[in-house]
């Protein structure tokens, strides 16, 4: 695997090893299966990416239509900046535009897409108002720069759409105009997080999970009183 200081030059230069490439694509793999286990990528939902190289941008991210529980190395296709696959067999990620839209307005080093039951539900609860805030708990202090529980975030929710051009430019607008949003919801669809690499990104699903089902629990709690 190579070290942290590898992956940096590695990825600023767009010079990559073979060998980061699939501790990369390993790393997905595990995702995957982890994700399925906990309930939050049943089936062939979800997608996984990770940037290998900035220079010229190469992301690797999943097939569609997959099984994320039962991923492969071979299942993970490498795209260049238009979402085009130069290695591998297969079909992208009908949402790779989505991807790689997070990737160029956020700088981020991987992009997580869940379908988790409370992502769903919640989404679909506040569509009409274009999203919520969650604040209050110590949890929200695991996303990337949060330093109390007192921090508002604000998690918007985009109209889903099999127009994946629109909803890439959607995705951009929305994240211009929340600079501090750690993700973002799609209705009906489920949760897109980030971060600066997989281990993060990995962590803030886990973090966001948790609070919307927190969320979700009370709220379904408060409406049954």
């Amino acid at each position: 695997m190579a070290s942290a200081n590898e992956q940096s030059v590695e990825q600023t230069t767009g010079v990559f090893t073979e060998s980061f490439t699939e501790s990369t694509i390993a790393r997905i793999v595990g995702i995957g299966c982890e994700f399925h286990r906990r309930g939050w990528a049943l089936g062939t939902s979800g997608n996984f990416s990770a940037v290998i190289a900035r220079n010229p941008l190469r992301l690797a991210i999943t097939s569609s239509g997959l099984d994320k529980g039962a991923l492969a190395p071979e299942q993970i296709l490498t795209v260049d900046e238009q979402g085009a696959v130069i290695d591998g067999q297969g079909r992208p990620s009908d949402e790779t535009k989505l991807h790689l839209a997070v990737v160029r307005r956020r700088d981020a080093g991987a992009v997580l897409h869940t379908h988790s039951v409370w992502s769903t539900i919640l989404s679909e609860m506040h569509a009409e108002r274009g999203g919520f805030e969650i604040a209050g708990y110590e949890m929200l202090k695991g996303l990337s720069g949060v330093r109390t529980h007192r921090h508002r975030e604000r998690l918007p929710v985009l109209a889903n759409s099999q127009d994946m051009t629109a909803l890439a430019a959607e995705v951009e607008t929305t994240l211009d105009a929340y600079p501090e949003a750690h993700g973002f919801l799609l209705a009906g669809h489920g949760l897109y997080t980030w971060g600066r690499d997989l281990d993060e990104a990995r962590r803030h699903v886990e973090i966001l999970e948790f609070l919307l089902e927190v969320v979700g629990r009370t709220t379904a709690g408060v409406r049954k009183s």
